[in-house]
């Protein structure tokens, strides 16, 4: 039994992919499982140094915007992906799969695509709170749409193809028990993704100039972007009148993230999907800021899942300032009653069993 699992452009697609692959080898110790990627991105590197074997085409994204520019981008772009899909059929030809996975990225279209015209049983999740548009042009060919958030369901036109699986998560990503420190200070971890966000790191560096004068918290801020980032924020902390940090770490990347976030009473972060799992996972509280450099504004539709719930505030960059953010921080991460209650609403997002149900779907249609 063989299957192709097709993923790529972000971690949030890429490693549910990997945990679903983690859990059909598992379910099925002698399958063949075969990743299919975009060429030129992260997945061709994360996929191998996770030790499973990738091959690529090269898939086209679609603008929404009706700009010149834009417009001829998807014309380029259905050019493109007629031959991406043609590509994808010899692969699945020459593999033989029992099912195909897409865990989203535009890579998906035309590997599950081909895989349908091949009649290959297909299962698609989507990890964000609303359908991407790869999504939304695979619904009507797809046999399973597995999502992330019960909230979504109303989202789709072919609801008996629709389940509702969670959101799988790295390994190390688990439930945890808060622990109260007495006396300690509460602890912040803040972070803008692996290359920073400029804007959001300056309104971080106030943040930390206010609370350098007033020990509100312990705060551990990734800057992003390398030594280079920490050595942007030291400057600009300069320029703020902070020079020795009393309250505050700073680090380029973490690497250990599951035990750093262990050790956090609250996140300050965006909204992707992944982040968003990796919280829930562990019921940390968060205050949210999505990203607005995203398309159809997925992350603040993925924000509002958690406020609703109770496990998370929301911010929109648009009304952010850096007197905001840290009055909301203090309101939350001092008030012991309310982080646990924000705690227990996080984790009523988290499904354990996400990548198990990935994989049955898979299995279930390759019967």
């Amino acid at each position: 039994m063989n299957f192709v699992i097709a993923c790529g452009g972000t971690g949030g697609h890429i490693y549910p992919g990997i945990a679903a692959a983690e859990r059909l080898r598992a379910r099925f110790p002698g399958c063949g499982i075969l990743f299919v990627g975009s060429q030129g991105n992260m997945e061709t590197e994360l996929v191998p140094r996770e030790g499973w074997d990738i091959r690529t085409i090269r898939a086209y994204s679609f603008h929404r915007s009706v700009k010149p520019a834009d417009i001829w981008h998807n014309v380029r772009g259905v050019i493109g992906n007629v031959a991406a899909i043609g590509r994808s059929r010899i692969i699945i030809n020459e593999y033989k799969p029992s099912c195909v996975i897409g865990t989203g990225g535009y890579v998906c279209y035309p590997v599950l695509r081909a895989a349908a015209s091949l009649g290959v049983p297909t299962v698609i999740h989507e990890s964000n709170a609303g359908p991407g548009l790869t999504t939304r042009l695979l619904e009507p060919y797809v046999d399973k749409i597995l999502i992330g958030f019960e909230e979504s369901l109303g989202c789709y036109k072919r609801r008996e193809k629709v389940e509702v699986v969670g959101m799988p998560v790295r390994s190390g990503f688990m439930p945890r028990e808060r622990v109260k420190r007495g006396g300690s200070l509460p602890r912040l971890l803040s972070l803008w993704g692996s290359l920073g966000a400029s804007r959001m790191n300056d309104l971080t560096a106030q943040i930390i100039a206010m609370n350098e004068k007033e020990g509100a918290f312990s705060h551990t801020h990734v800057t992003g972007g390398g030594e280079q980032g920490v050595e942007r924020m030291r400057a600009r902390l300069e320029e703020l009148g902070v020079v020795g940090l009393k309250y505050t770490r700073l680090c380029p990347y973490i690497y250990n993230m599951a035990e750093t976030m262990a050790d956090c009473d609250m996140a300050m972060c965006r909204s992707g999907a992944s982040t968003l799992g990796e919280l829930s996972a562990m019921g940390i509280p968060a205050l949210l800021i999505p990203s607005v450099n995203v398309t159809a504004n997925q992350q603040e539709k993925n924000a509002r899942v958690p406020e609703g719930r109770g496990g998370a505030v929301v911010l929109t960059e648009d009304v952010c300032t850096a007197e905001k953010m840290f009055d909301t921080i203090k309101s939350v991460i001092r008030d012991e009653s309310r982080l646990r209650t924000m705690s227990e609403a996080m984790s009523s997002l988290y499904r354990p069993d996400a990548a198990d149900r990935i994989a049955f779907a898979a299995a279930e249609l390759s019967v």
